[in-house]
């Protein structure tokens, strides 16, 4: 969930409180990237037991909770939606929500946490592209080469090294996965038209909320409920981390972020969450740390900050 809001609305939320020093933002940025990284290594334990109905839906039963309480607090009430507000929130959390971690559990079933971290780090350059084909914006040279970089770096990453096998090599995991940047792209297009009456804060939370109640169906039909008190500690553990720390507290650093610093300034440090990933997953889960996992993380973050780069180019040429 990287670099996707750019609304003014971003700017206004109370949620933070009291001005911190950019010090302590960029702290927080930095640990959001590493909760985040933590996501692949979590979703992939709780894979392991878990439908990934039931891991989502009990991942989004968690956060869902705390971002209600946020609102509040930000917004004193739980505001109240138009009919069309409501049919867009609902499309968030059909595709941000159900979506996207339905592919994000099924594909961490099959494939290490450091080749999915590598391949949805490039979420931040289809949706550059898409921008361009929906929205107008502006393709620079520099843009079109930090593409072509990231998406390479994710092939190689893929391909272990050798291009020859990539077909061999892109398995059911690595669909799933790759369907995880299809969602979110959906999930950043649809956001942006919502965020123009709704603040960040809230429009998540509605999300989460539908996406919580879309995901309570087929996680019933998993069998969650005759599951839940053979749940280990170690797997409820993993799921309050996706919830809190993956989720709600990544959501609000990154905001405050956002806020303080600019939202692309701010994304720049979510380029650090493929390489978080992969550090964690090989302390935690023994994974290898290979020349073309490695190589491509880097390719992929080079690509990721050059379109940043050429971002914040273009907006300094508009003032």
């Amino acid at each position: 969930m990287v670099d996707i809001h750019t609304d003014n609305e971003l700017f206004n939320m109370n949620i933070f409180g009291n001005s911190h020093s950019i010090f302590q933002i960029r702290i927080k940025l930095v640990l959001t990237a590493i909760f985040w990284g933590g996501t692949f290594i979590a979703g992939r334990m709780v894979a392991t037991h878990l439908g990934p109905f039931s891991a989502a839906f009990l991942r989004f039963f968690i956060a869902s909770v705390f971002l209600l309480a946020f609102t509040w607090s930000s917004e004193r009430k739980i505001p109240s939606l138009s009919g069309r507000q409501m049919l867009f929130l609902a499309l968030l959390g059909l595709s941000g929500i159900f979506a996207y971690n339905f592919f994000f559990f099924s594909g961490l079933k099959t494939i290490h946490a450091g080749r999915a971290a590598i391949i949805i780090a490039n979420n931040p350059i289809f949706i550059s592209l898409f921008s361009v084909i929906i929205f107008r914006e502006k393709m620079t040279g520099l843009r079109v080469v930090g593409i072509l970089l990231s998406v390479s770096g994710a092939i190689w990453a893929l391909s272990r090294g050798d291009l020859r096998l990539i077909t061999g090599q892109f398995g059911v995991g690595e669909f799933y996965i790759s369907m995880c940047v299809v969602s979110f792209v959906f999930y950043t297009l649809i956001g942006k038209s919502v965020m123009v009456n709704l603040s960040p804060l809230v429009s998540v939370s509605y999300s989460s909320i539908i996406g919580t109640f879309l995901l309570a169906f087929p996680a019933t039909q998993e069998g969650l409920w005759n599951q839940l008190p053979g749940i280990d500690l170690i797997t409820w553990l993993n799921v309050f981390y996706l919830g809190l720390f993956g989720t709600v507290l990544g959501f609000i650093w990154y905001y405050e972020g956002i806020k303080n610093l600019g939202p692309v300034k701010a994304s720049i440090f979510i380029n650090f969450v493929p390489i978080s990933a992969i550090i964690l997953a090989y302390f935690i889960l023994k994974e290898a740390i290979t020349v073309s996992l490695l190589g491509g993380a880097i390719l992929v973050i080079t690509g990721v900050s050059l379109t940043n780069i050429s971002r914040i180019k273009q907006m300094r040429s508009l003032t």
